[in-house]
This record gives structure tokens, sequence and C-alpha cells, in this order.
């Protein structure tokens, strides 16, 4: 298997919250726009979760994409979009693993 997860962790920074919903909504579709690219390049979203407990981030993303070249450009391609500059994150990628006998 040749499959790469992307675990990504975001929390909005609290200058988000300064924006008007229509700016928000702005910012959401140009993200949105990056992942629907992904999407038709073989990424596929496994799931977006809200984070329960002590944590320092809001919610979690999972992803998977056919390489870590992928996860990259996808990356890429929300930091060009300012996304950095409204979410405080972390990223994990982790490479398929083959599990012994």
């Amino acid at each position: 298997m040749n499959a790469t997860i992307w675990i990504h962790y975001a929390r909005p920074r609290p200058h988000w919250y300064g924006l008007g919903p229509e700016q928000q909504a702005e910012h959401k579709a140009a993200w949105r726009e990056v992942a629907q690219a992904s999407a038709a390049k073989g990424a596929e979203p496994l799931g977006a979760y809200h984070v329960r407990g002590q944590h320092d981030y809001e919610t979690v993303e999972v992803w998977r994409f056919p390489s870590p070249e992928a996860a990259f450009e996808h990356w890429a391609g929300l930091t060009a979009r300012a996304y950095g500059e409204w979410f405080a994150f972390a990223n994990n990628v982790g490479l398929s693993a083959e599990v012994l006998p």
C-alpha cells in the first residue's frame, strides 16, 4: 500500500473571531477549493472531529493522500491562501507501515 495519512490539528487564532461572517466564508471557500483540488487528485478526507478534553487544538482532520508529496501540496495550497494566518495548527504525516506476521 502506498498511502500517506495526514493528521491536522487546528484551532482559530483570536483574530479569526474579529472577522465578519462574510470574510470567514471567503476564507473557508478558498480552503474548500484546495480540498476539492486535492480530492480530484486522489486525496480522501477520512473525517473531521472536535477534540475533547485537554488539548491545544479544537479540531482534528484526517486525510489519506496517494503520496507524501500530495499531502505537502495540499498543505502548501492552504498556507498560500493564508490558512496559517487565521488558524494555529500542528500536522503529522504517517506513511503506511507493513505489519509483521
